[in-house]
């Protein structure tokens, strides 16, 4: 299948490396690879924003689809419309559904029937193929925005897990799961 967005592996790489991108992202984005359950920095992160493609940017997820699956991956009940491709997959003797980037082909992780209402879906990712976008702080009457970094209306930088404590549950519903 191609998608918009070619790069050589050449070309990811390199484009991973200049966003800093986790070390495991290009095998995991470019070769299917699977990081580790339990350690992804998405995993039990919570900040309100939404999630991209680490590889080029198409937004994928909005925070408050996220939910603790409890099964070591960042997990949620429904993607942006359009965002993500799925494709059958059959690799470690088992019949799974891939989720892959629909711009750019990057795989993301897989996607079960045993989520939560209302979709019952639940989009197993690896915390490797996102980049999350934080949302902007809303200006004051004055028009001068809160944190006095933004002008009106511009959105948010990137933030990092690091700066928002976690929560066990995030408030979100559990679920059992499988691995991304």
């Amino acid at each position: 299948m191609t998608y918009p967005i070619q790069k050589t592996s050449a070309e990811w790489q390199a484009l991973l490396q200049s966003k800093h991108a986790e070390p495991v992202a290009f095998e995991v984005t470019r070769h299917a690879a699977t990081e580790r359950a339990f350690t992804g920095k998405y995993e039990q992160y919570w900040a309100d924003g939404s999630y991209h493609c680490i590889c080029c940017g198409a937004k994928l997820f909005d925070s408050d689809t996220k939910f603790d699956a409890g099964c070591g991956w960042p997990s949620f009940w429904k993607a942006v419309p359009g965002a993500i491709t799925e494709i059958v997959d059959r690799s470690h003797g088992m019949v799974r559904t891939e989720t892959v980037c629909s711009r750019c082909g990057a795989h993301l992780g897989h996607v079960f029937e045993d989520g939560p209402l209302p979709t019952g879906l639940r989009y197993c990712m690896n915390s490797a193929s996102l980049d999350f976008l934080g949302d902007a702080p809303p200006p004051s009457p004055t028009g001068v925005v809160d944190n006095g970094s933004q002008a009106p209306g511009e959105v948010a930088a990137p933030t990092s897990p690091d700066d928002t404590p976690s929560r066990t549950d995030g408030g979100h519903r559990q679920a059992q799961g499988g691995h991304s």
